[in-house]
C-alpha cells in the first residue's frame, strides 16, 4: 500500500502546447508630460503575477484568475489568465516612452470596485485604474468573458491625478531597482522607492477620487531614541567606511491604519519601518544567522532578495536571500511582537543552495520555492517544506529541457522543407509563413554569392548552411522566449507558475512512479523507504528496481530506442523489440552496465512483487466506466459549468498527460527490457517461477502500448473543424477533454455523492493531481469506457480514428466490436464501402456484451422492439441508406434475414427494405421476388403499388407486364386500375398497360372492357380533337378483343350511366352543404354485346368527323348521344353522315330532311355570300347520293 505520508514529491513542468494560437496583442502606448527620454539598456527584463484574494473561491467571478506581466525597458506587457473561460482582449503591450520601468516596480492592488495597477518608472509613478471582475462582468458567451484590459485604450493616462514625476530631491538611487507600492485602506497610492540620500522616500497620491495634494516623506533616523530602540546609527555618523543602508529589496505588509515597510539594505541589514508614525521600529543584522567572512562583510549586498508571507493564522513571515560568492542561504523569520510596540523576528529556518544565480524566490507559510539559472543555461526549480525538512533536502522540479543547440540537415533532405518543432510565432498560415520564410532565406542566399556558376555540390552545400543558419536562429530565439523571469506563487490555490520571456509554464506533482523514475541518483539514494510505501522492505525492492531500469534508460541510445518505437507502429509485439534491445546492450556493454544491473538485482528480495507493484501503480484499468451522479443544486451545477474549460488550463491538463505517457512509456520499455534480462538470468535468482515473469511480461506489453497510444494521440490533429479560433482545440486530446472528459471528470470529483472534492476552496496541487488521475481512465485503451472514439467520430477526425483502432485492435481485446463498427463508419466516409461492411458484420457478435453498442441499439420512439442483434441491424442499414450504399444494404438485410427466421415482423420490414433499394436500382426481377416473399400482406401490396408506379414512371412496362404475378393477380389489376382511374388521361397510360396485362394473358375480355372504358372516359373528359381520336382508336381495340372470342362470350359488361368509380383510400363525396352523400345501394347492370361495341365505334369515328369539321363542336361531341350528334352534324351540314347515323341507330330521317330543307330554302333567299358558304357544305357531302341529274338516271 502506497504511504500516505509522500507530501513532498517533485513537481514537473508543463509549459504551454507546441502549437499553441499567437495571441493578440493590443498596443497601447503614452508619453508623460515633463518627462526626458532615458536609455533602458541598463534595466533588465522582469516579471511579476497577481492573483484575486477570491481566486480559490467556487463562487466567485474572479475564480481560477490572475494577471501576470513582464516588462522590458518602457515596455509593459500585461496578460490576463483564467482557467475556467477564454478571456478577450486580455493581451495588453503598455508603452511608456523614454520612461524605463524599474524591475519589479510593477504592483497591482484589489480594491472593491477596481484593480488599481501602480507603476514605478525611473521618472515617475503612474496609478491605472481597471474595472473589477466582479462589478463589471460582461460575459459574451458562456465559455467567454471580457477582461479587465478591454477598455484600457479609453483611458487618460495624461491626467494629472493618475501620475506623478519622481522629485530630483531627494532623487532615486543610482544604485538600487527596489520599489514597492501599496494602496491605503483611505484609497490613497504610495510608492516607496530607495532613495539616493540613502534610506527610503514615499511617495503618496491622494485618491482618486477626491481632490488633493501629492506629498513625499522621507523616512529617517536622526533620533536618539531610534538609535536606543534599534541599535542604528546612520551610515555618514558612523564613518566606518561600510556598506550604505540604501535598500536593495522592499517589501510591503498592510495594515488596517498602517503598513510595516521592510527594506533589506546594502549593509546586510533587515529594516522594519512603520508609515505611519514613520518611525524605524526594528533593524536586523542578518549576517548573524549565517557564517561570514570579514570581506563578506564589508561587501556591498547588492543581490539579497526579500519576501513576505502572510497567514491568518501563524501571523507575518520574511523570507531572506543572502547571496555570497558561488553560494547563497535563505532565511526564514516569523515577525514577533513584545511589549511597548516592539518587534523581533523569530529565526525559523536557514536554508543553504549551491546555485549561483537566483532569479526569483517565492515564500509561504510552510514552503520556499527558488528559481535559478545554472552555467550551462539552464532552468532550475527547487522547493522546500522548511518546517518539516530538517535535513534541509530540497524537492526537485523536473523541467522542460531547451531545444537542441545544433540543427543537422541530412543530404537526402530538401532543406526548405526542413522544421525543428512545430513552434509559431507570427499571425500567419502555414502556407503564408512557408513562403514568407523561403523568400528570406532565398533573398539571403542571393545577397552572399557572390560568384555566378557554381557546381551542384557547392549549391546543395550553401543552401543547407543557409537554411541551418535560419533554424539555429529560430532556435536560439526559442531560447530567448524560454527565459525564466519569475516565480509566480497563487496564496490561494498553492498554483505555482514559471513566468518566462515569452511564456508562462505551470508546475504540477508528479505521481508516485514518476517521482522515483525522474529523481537524480543522489536524492533517489536518500529517498526515505517508509515515505514510498508501508512496507518498508517493499519500498527497498521498488527503489533498487526504479535504480536498475535507470541503468537501462541511460544505456539506451537514440538508435535503439528507436526499435521499441517503430515496433510499436508497426504492430510488432514489444516481447520482441524488448528481446533485440537487450541483444544490442549486451553487445554493446562497454561500461559493464549488465554487470551493475545484475549486482542491484541481487538486493531486491522480491524482484516479481516489485515489478508486479510497479505495474499495478501504472495500470489504469476499471471496471466501470464513470457514471453522472444524482441531481444537484442549480447554483453548484452552474460554478461547475466552466470549470477549467479555458483553453490555458485544458492545454496544461493534456500536456500533462502526454508527458505522464511518454514517461511511463520509457518505464515500460525499459521494464521489458529487465523481464526479459531476467528470463535469461534464469531461475537462480531469487527463486523466481519461469510463469509468474512470463505472466508479469505478457502484463507489461500491453501496458506499454497503452502509454503509446495515449503519448500518440496529443500529436497529431486533423483540422477539419467547423471553425478553428484561438480557444479551439490544438491537439485530439484536447478536444476530447474539452467536448467530453471534462465534464465527467468534474462530476465525478465534485457531484458524486462519494466525491473527492467536496469543499469550495479550490487546491490546485490536489486538483490536477485527480484531474489527469481520472482523466487517464478515459484514455486508457482497456476500460469498457468508449467516449475516446465516439468524440472523434463526433468531430469528424477519420483519419486520426482509424490509425487509433489500427494501432489498438491487435492486443486490445475490449471493446472489439465497438472499434469495427467504428473503423466502419470511418471507411464509409473515406469511401470504401464494402470493407465498412466487413466491419459492421464483424461488430454484429459483439452486441448485447459492449456498453457503446447496447446504446447504440436503444429503440427510439415508436420504433418497433426487436432481437438487440436485429436492432443493430436496422441502425447500420439506416446509416448505410442514409450514406447512399442501396448494394450493402441488400447485402446486410439479407443477411439479417437469416437470423430473424421466427420474426416474421422483422422479416416482412427487411424484405421491404431489400425490395425498395432493388427497385431504386433498377433490379427490377429482384424487387419483385423480394416482394413476394414478404410475409406481410399489407407490407407486400404496398411494395407491388410501388412497383407498379416505379416501372411505369421509366417506362419499363414489359417488366411489369410479364412478371407473373402468383396469388397477386387481382391486387395487380386494381392497383393499375385505381391508378387509372385516379390520374389524368392524356399523361399516364394506365389503361393502355391494362389492356397489354390481360392480352398478355389472354383475358380478351377484360382487355376489351379496359379499352371500352378508356374510351368511354375519353369521351366525357378529354373533349378535344385528339382525345376524340384515341377514343375511336380504344373502341377498335376492344372491338378486337371481342372478335377473338367465342361469339357467346363475346360481351362486356358497363357501369350505368351515373355509376361513380370507387377508388382505394379517395375521400368521401360530399354535397353543397358538406354532408356526404349516399352511395347508391344497387347498379344498373348493362350487357354491351359486339353490335353494341361497333354501333359505338361508328358514333365516336362520326363524332371525329363533325369536330374535324367544325372545331367549335369538341366541347359537346365527345359525350353527346346520337341525337344530338345528327342535330349537330345537320348544324354543320354532314347531311350523308347523318343518314349513315340515322341509319346505325335506327333512327327517322325526318331531322335531316328537314334541316335539307331548311337549308335550300336558306340558300334560294340568300345572296351570293349564301350560295359561297353552300358550296362548303355541299363539298362535305356525297353529291351523288344528293343531286339527281339525267346522266345519272
Amino acid at each position: 500500500m502506497m504511504a500516505a505520508g509522500l507530501a513532498e514529491r517533485s513537481y514537473m513542468e508543463l509549459g504551454p502546447a507546441p502549437r499553441a494560437p499567437p495571441r493578440r496583442i493590443r498596443e497601447v502606448s503614452f508619453s508623460p508630460p515633463g518627462t526626458a527620454p532615458v536609455p533602458t539598456g541598463r534595466y533588465g527584463d522582469s516579471a511579476g503575477g497577481f492573483c484575486y484574494r477570491e481566486c480559490a473561491q467556487l463562487g466567485a467571478a474572479t475564480r481560477n484568475r490572475c494577471v501576470r506581466w513582464t516588462t522590458s525597458g518602457d515596455i509593459l506587457e500585461l496578460v490576463e489568465e483564467s482557467l475556467d473561460t477564454e478571456l478577450l482582449n486580455n493581451a495588453v503591450r503598455l508603452r511608456i516612452q523614454g520612461c524605463p520601468l524599474l524591475p519589479g516596480g510593477v504592483h497591482l492592488c484589489e480594491v472593491q470596485n477596481h484593480l488599481v495597477l501602480l507603476l514605478v518608472t525611473v521618472q515617475s509613478v503612474h496609478r491605472i485604474l481597471l474595472p473589477h471582475p466582479a462589478r463589471a462582468y460582461r460575459g459574451v458567451t458562456e465559455s467567454q468573458v471580457q477582461s479587465v484590459f478591454t477598455d484600457i485604450g479609453k483611458i487618460n493616462f495624461r491626467d494629472p491625478s493618475s501620475y506623478y514625476l519622481i522629485p530630483s530631491v531627494p532623487g532615486l538611487a543610482a544604485n538600487s531597482l527596489a520599489s514597492a507600492a501599496w494602496l491605503s485602506s483611505d484609497g490613497e497610492a504610495l510608492f516607496a522607492l530607495p532613495s539616493a540620500a540613502g534610506g527610503i522616500f514615499v511617495i503618496k497620491l491622494p485618491p482618486h477620487d477626491i481632490p488633493g495634494v501629492v506629498s513625499v516623506v522621507e523616512l529617517k533616523q536622526s533620533s536618539v531614541v531610534q538609535r536606543f530602540l534599534t541599535g542604528w546609527m546612520p551610515t555618514a555618523i558612523r564613518g566606518d567606511g561600510g556598506p550604505s543602508d540604501v535598500p536593495i529589496s522592499l517589501a510591503v505588509h498592510c495594515l488596517d491604519h498602517d503598513a510595516f515597510l521592510f527594506a533589506l539594505c546594502q549593509d546586510h541589514k533587515l529594516r522594519m519601518w512603520s508609515y505611519k508614525d514613520q518611525m524605524c521600529l526594528m533593524v536586523a543584522d542578518l549576517l548573524e544567522f549565517m557564517p561570514v567572512s570579514r570581506d563578506l562583510r564589508l561587501a556591498a549586498g547588492t543581490c539579497h532578495r526579500l519576501r513576505l508571507a502572510f497567514s491568518q493564522s501563524l501571523g507575518l513571515y520574511l523570507g531572506v536571500y543572502m547571496h555570497a560568492p558561488k553560494r547563497g542561504q535563505f532565511c526564514v523569520f516569523q515577525l514577533v511582537s513584545t511589549e511597548s510596540s516592539r518587534y523581533s523576528l523569530d529565526h525559523i529556518s536557514s536554508l543553504f543552495s549551491s546555485q549561483e544565480t537566483l532569479i526569483d524566490f517565492a515564500l509561504t507559510s510552510a514552503e520556499i520555492w527558488a528559481l535559478w539559472h545554472n552555467e550551462e543555461n539552464q532552468t532550475i526549480v527547487k522547493y522546500i517544506n522548511f518546517e518539516q525538512n530538517v535535513a534541509g533536502q530540497w524537492n526537485q522540479v523536473f523541467m522542460q529541457p531547451l531545444p537542441e543547440e545544433e540543427v543537422t540537415v541530412r543530404h537526402d533532405q530538401d532543406p526548405r522543407i526542413f522544421s525543428q518543432g512545430t513552434e509559431r510565432h507570427m499571425d500567419l498560415t502555414w502556407d503564408e509563413l512557408k513562403k514568407e520564410v523561403t523568400l528570406a532565406v532565398e533573398n539571403e542566399f542571393q545577397g552572399s554569392v557572390t560568384e555566378y556558376e557554381c557546381s551542384p555540390e557547392e549549391f546543395c552545400q550553401l543552401q543547407v548552411d543557409f537554411w541551418s543558419k535560419f533554424c539555429a536562429c529560430c532556435l536560439q530565439y526559442q531560447e530567448a522566449l524560454s527565459r525564466p523571469l519569475a516565480l509566480l506563487l497563487n496564496p490561494y490555490t498553492n498554483m505555482v507558475c514559471v513566468l518566462k520571456k515569452g511564456s508562462v509554464s505551470f508546475l504540477v506533482p508528479c505521481s508516485l512512479v514518476d517521482h522515483l523514475y525522474l529523481l537524480s541518483n543522489e536524492h533517489l539514494l536518500t529517498e526515505d523507504d517508509a515515505a514510498i510505501f508501508d512496507d518498508l522492505e517493499m519500498s527497498r525492492d521498488v527503489v533498487c528496481l526504479v535504480q536498475c531500469l535507470r541503468l537501462i534508460g541511460e544505456s539506451i541510445s537514440m538508435d535503439i530506442a528507436y526499435i521499441m518505437e517503430m515496433a510499436c507502429s508497426r504492430l510488432q509485439p514489444p516481447e520482441k523489440a524488448a528481446e533485440q534491445i537487450l541483444e544490442d546492450l549486451i553487445a554493446n556493454d562497454t561500461e559493464n552496465v549488465m554487470e551493475d544491473i545484475h549486482s542491484k538485482l541481487q538486493e531486491i528480495r522480491n524482484p516479481i512483487h516489485a515489478i508486479g507493484v510497479l505495474i499495478r501503480e501504472m495500470d489504469y484499468e476499471t471496471d466501470a466506466d464513470m457514471e453522472r451522479g444524482e441531481a444537484h443544486p442549480l447554483n453548484m451545477l452552474l460554478n461547475l459549468t466552466q470549470l477549467y474549460g479555458s483553453s490555458t488550463a485544458i492545454s496544461v491538463v493534456c500536456w500533462g498527460v502526454c508527458k505522464i505517457a511518454t514517461i511511463r512509456f520509457q518505464i515500460c520499455r525499459d521494464l521489458l527490457i529487465l523481464q526479459q534480462l531476467l528470463l535469461r538470468l534464469g531461475d537462480p535468482v531469487r527463486g523466481q517461477l519461469f510463469q509468474s515473469q512470463q505472466d508479469l511480461l505478457h502484463r507489461t506489453s500491453p501496458l506499454l502500448l497503452s502509454y503509446y497510444l495515449i503519448r500518440w494521440k496529443p500529436g497529431t490533429f486533423h483540422a477539419s473543424l467547423p471553425c478553428i479560433s484561438v480557444s479551439s482545440p490544438q491537439t485530439i486530446v484536447e478536444l476530447f477533454f474539452r467536448d467530453v472528459a471534462r465534464k465527467h471528470i468534474v462530476s465525478r470529483l465534485f457531484l458524486q455523492p462519494n466525491a473527492s472534492l467536496v469543499e469550495t476552496s479550490l487546491n490546485w496541487p490536489h486538483l490536477i493531481t485527480a484531474i489527469v488521475a481520472d482523466f487517464l481512465p478515459l484514455l486508457w485503451p482497456s476500460n469498457p469506457g468508449f467516449l475516446f472514439p465516439e468524440c472523434l467520430i463526433g468531430s469528424c477526425q477519420y483519419t486520426q480514428l482509424q490509425e487509433y483502432i489500427r494501432l489498438l485492435q491487435p492486443w486490445c481485446h475490449v471493446n472489439m466490436g465497438s472499434c469495427c463498427f467504428m473503423m466502419g463508419r470511418c471507411y464509409l466516409v473515406m469511401g470504401e464501402g464494402h470493407k465498412a461492411l466487413d466491419c459492421f458484420c464483424q461488430a454484429a457478435s459483439e452486441v448485447g456484451k459492449e456498453e457503446f453498442l447496447d446504446r447504440l441499439i436503444q429503440p427510439e420512439e415508436g420504433e418497433m422492439v426487436s432481437t438487440p442483434r436485429l436492432q443493430y441491424y436496422s441502425k447500420v442499414l439506416r446509416l448505410l441508406d442514409m450514406v447512399g450504399l442501396p448494394e450493402l444494404v441488400i447485402q446486410l438485410a439479407s443477411l439479417a434475414i437469416m437470423e430473424s427466421a421466427d420474426d416474421w415482423r422483422t422479416q416482412a420490414t427487411l424484405r421491404t427494405c431489400i425490395f425498395k433499394h432493388h427497385l431504386d436500382l433498377g433490379h427490377n426481377s429482384d424487387a419483385y421476388v423480394a416482394l413476394t416473399q414478404n410475409p406481410d400482406p399489407s407490407r407486400q401490396l404496398d411494395c407491388l403499388r410501388q412497383l407498379v408506379v416505379v416501372l411505369c414512371e421509366r417506362s419499363q412496362l414489359q417488366d411489369l407486364v410479364e412478371f407473373p404475378y402468383v396469388n397477386l393477380h387481382n391486387e395487380v389489376v386494381g392497383i393499375i386500375e385505381s391508378h387509372a382511374r385516379a390520374v389524368d388521361l392524356m399523361t399516364h397510360n394506365y389503361y393502355e398497360l391494362l389492356y397489354a396485362f390481360h392480352i398478355y394473358r389472354h383475358n380478351y375480355r377484360k382487355a376489351g372492357t379496359v379499352m371500352f372504358e378508356y374510351g368511354m372516359r375519353l369521351g366525357r373528359e378529354v373533349r378535344t380533337l385528339r382525345g376524340l381520336q384515341k377514343q375511336g382508336n380504344c373502341f377498335l381495340a376492344a372491338i378486337n378483343c371481342l372478335r377473338l372470342i367465342r361469339p357467346e362470350y363475346a360481351w362486356i359488361v358497363q357501369p350505368a350511366s351515373g355509376a361513380v368509380y370507387e377508388r382505394p383510400g379517395a375521400s368521401p363525396k360530399r354535397s353543397h352543404d358538406g354532408e356526404c352523400t349516399a352511395v347508391p345501394t344497387t347498379r344498373q347492370i348493362e350487357i354491351l354485346e359486339l353490335e353494341d361495341l361497333e354501333r359505338e365505334c361508328v358514333l365516336a369515328r362520326i363524332r371525329l368527323t363533325l369536330v374535324q369539321h367544325d372545331l367549335s363542336t369538341a366541347a359537346v361531341a365527345g359525350s353527346s348521344t346520337p341525337e344530338e350528334t345528327v342535330a349537330l352534324l345537320i348544324r354543320a351540314g354532314l347531311f350523308d353522315t347523318a343518314i349513315t347515323l340515322c341509319q346505325t341507330f335506327k333512327l327517322p330521317l325526318t331531322p335531316v330532311f328537314e334541316g335539307l330543307t331548311f337549308k335550300c330554302i336558306k340558300l334560294q333567299l340568300g345572296g351570293e355570300a349564301a350560295q359561297a358558304e353552300a358550296w362548303e357544305w355541299l363539298a362535305s357531302n356525297q353529291l351523288s347520293a344528293l343531286v339527281t341529274t339525267k346522266e345519272s338516271r
